[in-house]
């Protein structure tokens, strides 16, 4: 059997295990993981593929939010168009905030990234519109193509379908020349330059994508919990979307949605447990799998595989 052959089965194996997670899982639950995951894949985008660490992504997706909420509860707009408002926030704003950041690089890129997205939080938190330290309560969930989405079963599969959409478009967009020109870039940028490409336009570019499927994730979250609040925007998000990033394995496809599916069934399970020592829980829990497993979840799985394939693998011939 061919690669492109085992993994065009594993894709739809996994697709099946998706459709078939509500029987066995809660499905709010399984909608927080996928939200997640593509935030945490959108996240990649920027530090795994062009080697670009943001602190702000958390205004994307909080941003997004907060606006998708708004115009369903006090607009009363449709829920397509209120995600779609909710992603083209995120756009406007990641161009914006990409124009001021993009040109610096390590720690500097960062702190600008991080300022911004607190003007952001502050905002959130000042607006009337956005109900303060309360947050938007109550948001609807209306309904799509004529499905009500205030069934959680149909909401699941409906969140499944963006959610596979905007990975799908991170797959495309890795694998495109596009894609290459990000990886040269993020490899050996002065080289890039010396080939003639327009680097700050790409990486401005790849924020800017990042920031929309960031967006996105921020409206879906909304939908399925019926409130945004300013954790949503908190750095404390960003924090946890790096963290996400890591623990799955940065610059790979799958790693931040194991990372993701990690660390929210952690929270899920031990927040009943042991109450606000589930942040401690977390923190020692990375600090281990950093010592253990610097290349995340996802390169320990491929050295071992490839070390148990050496293994087994006849000598080579003299």
């Amino acid at each position: 059997m061919s690669a492109f052959s085992k993994k065009r089965w594993l894709l739809v194996g996994m697709a099946g295990l998706l459709l078939a997670a509500p029987a066995v899982f809660y499905p709010v639950f399984l909608m927080k993981l996928l939200c997640f995951a593509l935030f945490a894949s959108a996240f990649n985008l920027m530090l795994g593929y062009t080697g670009l660490l943001s602190f702000g992504h958390a205004a994307f997706f909080g941003g997004a939010a907060y606006v998708t909420g708004y115009l369903l509860q006090s607009q009363g707009v449709g829920t397509l168009t209120g995600i779609a408002c909710g992603v083209l926030f995120a756009l406007v704003l990641g161009a914006l905030v990409g124009l001021l950041a993009i040109r610096r690089q390590g720690i500097y890129f960062a702190m600008i990234t991080l300022a911004l997205a607190q003007m952001v939080y502050f905002l959130c938190l000042e607006l009337p519109q956005t109900g303060g330290e309360d947050g938007l309560q109550g948001v609807p969930r209306g309904s799509l193509l004529g499905l009500n989405l205030s069934n959680d079963l149909t909401l699941y599969y409906v969140v499944l379908a963006f959610t596979g959409a905007g990975i799908l478009l991170i797959w495309r967009t890795i694998h495109s020349p596009f894609g290459r020109i990000l990886l040269a870039i993020r490899e050996n940028e002065p080289r890039a330059l010396s080939l003639g490409y327009d680097v700050a336009r790409y990486k401005w570019l790849a924020f800017v994508l990042s920031a929309g499927l960031s967006g996105l994730a921020g409206a879906l979250k909304t939908l399925v919990f019926k409130f945004a609040t300013l954790t949503d925007a908190h750095w404390h998000q960003s924090g946890e979307v790096v963290l996400m990033t890591i623990l799955g394995g940065i610059g790979t496809l799958t790693g931040p949605l194991l990372g993701a599916a990690t660390l929210v069934t952690l929270e899920d399970q031990l927040a009943d447990k042991v109450g606000s020592l589930v942040t401690v829980i977390l923190g020692a829990t990375f600090v281990i799998c950093v010592l253990l497993f610097p290349r995340g979840i996802v390169g320990a799985a491929s050295e071992f595989i490839e070390r148990l394939l050496g293994k087994s693998s006849p000598p080579p011939l003299p």
